[in-house]
């Protein structure tokens, strides 16, 4: 088992930079594939990017390419989510899940979850 703690959430401005942080605790944080989800007021939890067990991989949703950048430090037991050129649409909170298994953009494949940080883009 393994708990995930998100951080680094705020209020930007458009065309601004956020570093969210995921720390984790419990079983060996390396044997996890990784991801962030984020979930908008009155819609559901969507896929945002995830990340191999040992990073050598990553994926993204279109609407972050080339502007998130998932990473993670297995020595630190922590993910990060470096998300430039922030835009309105990106509002929402996100959240970081772990699975040993699922490699998949479906959040029901993955079975741990933090609690969540909230990120607000104003205009």
């Amino acid at each position: 088992q393994v708990q995930l703690v998100e951080s680094g959430g705020g209020l930007v401005q458009a065309g601004g930079s956020l570093r969210l942080s995921c720390a984790a605790s419990g079983r060996t944080f390396s044997s996890y594939v990784m991801g962030w989800f984020r979930q908008a007021p009155g819609k559901e939890r969507v896929f945002v990017a995830r990340i191999t067990e040992r990073g050598g991989f990553t994926y993204y949703t279109d609407s972050v390419k080339g502007r998130f950048t998932i990473s993670r430090d297995n020595a630190e037991n922590t993910l990060y989510l470096q998300m430039n050129n922030l835009k309105p649409e990106d509002t929402a909170v996100y959240y970081c899940a772990a699975d040993l298994r699922a490699w998949t953009s479906s959040a029901s494949d993955y079975g741990y979850w933090g609690q969540g940080t909230q990120v607000t883009v104003s205009s």
